[in-house]
């Protein structure tokens, strides 16, 4: 296993679950804007509509997407800067 490998690794992990709450809070503000209401429907919520349970899961893939991509990218590059190479 090569160094960058080895270095990306905790990095990862940190840069995961800072990615899943800043993914939680963007899709929650996204939300309060969309849906007028402070959280995203879950699937079983009865009181919700078809369309708001598939605009919110929606909403929330895309931005837990975008946010994960971004992060990861951000990550890698950060391990390329300390070590000279691209983490595999």
């Amino acid at each position: 296993m090569n160094t960058s490998k080895v270095a990306y690794r905790p990095v990862g992990l940190l840069l995961g679950i800072a990615s899943g709450m800043a993914a939680g809070a963007a899709v929650r503000h996204i939300w309060k804007v969309v849906g007028n209401d402070d959280d995203a429907p879950d699937a079983t919520d009865e009181d919700r509509t078809w369309r708001e349970i598939l605009l919110a899961a929606a909403l929330q893939g895309a931005v837990f997407a975008v946010v994960k991509a971004a992060v990861d990218r951000a990550g890698a590059t950060g391990v390329r800067r300390l070590t000279g190479t691209w983490p595999d």
